[in-house]
């Protein structure tokens, strides 16, 4: 069973509050120059853990990821001719 999972941005004021908020999430990704931090959150939890973190005075905004919301399935895409010639050769 798969659980379905939606990526946040927390933009932040200074790098000693990351440990906080790595507590709200699945930690991925801090960068010390823009000041903002990736967790991945389970969607039903999404609004409850979004809420908290807006509440804490260090954090400046919390953003959304709407990757699971958008199509990748791309249709009328045109292949690339020389790619097809070389799957047909066995390369």
């Amino acid at each position: 069973m798969r659980t379905m999972r939606q990526g946040i941005i927390v933009w932040f004021q200074h790098m000693k509050n990351l440990k906080h908020i790595k507590r709200y999430g699945h930690f991925l990704y801090a960068s010390k120059r823009l000041k903002y931090a990736v967790l991945y959150v389970n969607q039903e939890e999404l609004e409850k853990v979004e809420h908290k973190l807006n509440k804490l005075s260090y954090v400046s905004k919390v953003e959304r990821s709407y990757k699971p919301f958008v199509e990748t399935n791309f249709e009328n895409a045109k292949p690339d001719k020389a790619k097809q010639y070389d799957y047909k050769m066995g390369i």
